[in-house]
């Protein structure tokens, strides 16, 4: 029953060995992050003093934010970049624009993509990445385990949860109604993994959410970032907000809200999101966390 955790470790670290033989000998003492888990991962592997620059996804811990900024991370330019002199770029795999990555590329940058699965083998085959191209494979471990018993530990904790409440996730850049989270997102994986189920299925990505989809949905929670919450005109006007208002969620005042980052960042404090929202969910478990979260509790 253990060979497939042994078969998924072993592929993890054939695929960190062939990241760190594609990258330059001496890569690493000059890093740039795209992608704040990345950066996060870097952080907690000791290797923050080798980072010249960061993305604007990047905003944990808080010495990241000190560093320049070279740019959302879909949004990129080469040039910047270049003009810091860097010779490792780490970057998470929907950076772009693709013209951006291939003109890095191109000028001889030491370039490692890194794997984007917002699940917990994700979360560790992302650290395992980081760890071989930094060349701290024995820390990448240590930090893997680590994560690993945070999560297994979260599985333990909920294992007398019982009923999962519904989770609607909202989603808003501040135009127009806003989007939720359908399978096959962060939203979507963090939700379960805190004992909820998405309140919303039939779909994958992210969709313009109506009234009628959200009433017939009957969240027992909604759940938003703190941008979202900021694009929207605050909590009240989210809970007030014509796609949302009339589910019995937010007529109860049931709106959790969290950092964007933590919450879908599936960086090593993936487990720390799970955990605060599982707070939220099921407080008789967690309530230690759950009497400071803001949300009252389903019923």
């Amino acid at each position: 029953m253990r060979w497939p955790g042994r078969l998924r470790a072993a592929a993890r670290a054939a695929a960190a060995v062939a990241v760190a033989a594609a990258l330059p000998a001496a890569a690493g003492e000059r890093t740039i992050s795209i992608g704040g888990a990345i950066t996060e991962i870097v952080y907690a592997l000791g290797a923050g003093d080798r980072l010249i620059a960061r993305d604007t996804t990047s905003r944990w811990p808080e010495a990241a934010r000190a560093l320049p900024d070279v740019g959302y991370i879909r949004r990129l330019s080469a040039e910047p970049i270049l003009a810091l002199r860097p010779d490792l770029i780490l970057y998470e795999s929907d950076s772009g624009p693709a013209s951006a990555i291939a003109q890095l590329r191109a000028a001889g940058a030491g370039m490692a993509e890194m794997p984007d699965k917002p699940t917990p083998d994700g979360v560790a085959d992302k650290i395992a990445a980081v760890a071989a191209a930094l060349g701290l494979e024995a820390e990448g471990r240590a930090l893997s385990a680590r994560v690993a018993g945070e999560f297994a530990a979260l599985r333990e904790g909920l294992a007398g949860a019982g009923r999962r409440p519904r989770v609607l996730f909202l989603l808003s850049a501040g135009q127009g109604a806003p989007r939720a989270a359908g399978a096959g997102t962060s939203a979507d994986n963090i939700i379960a993994l805190a004992g909820g189920a998405n309140a919303l299925d039939g779909f994958t990505g992210y969709k313009p959410l109506s009234p009628e989809a959200a009433a017939a949905a009957d969240p027992d929670m909604l759940l938003a970032t703190e941008r979202t919450v900021r694009n929207i005109g605050g909590r009240e006007a989210l809970l007030a907000s014509p796609a949302v208002a009339a589910t019995r969620a937010a007529r109860k005042g049931r709106l959790a809200v969290m950092d964007g980052l933590l919450l879908l960042g599936f960086g090593p404090r993936a487990p720390e999101a799970a955990r605060r929202l599982a707070a939220m969910l099921h407080p008789g478990l967690f309530g230690e966390i759950g009497a400071a979260a803001g949300a009252e509790p389903p019923r």
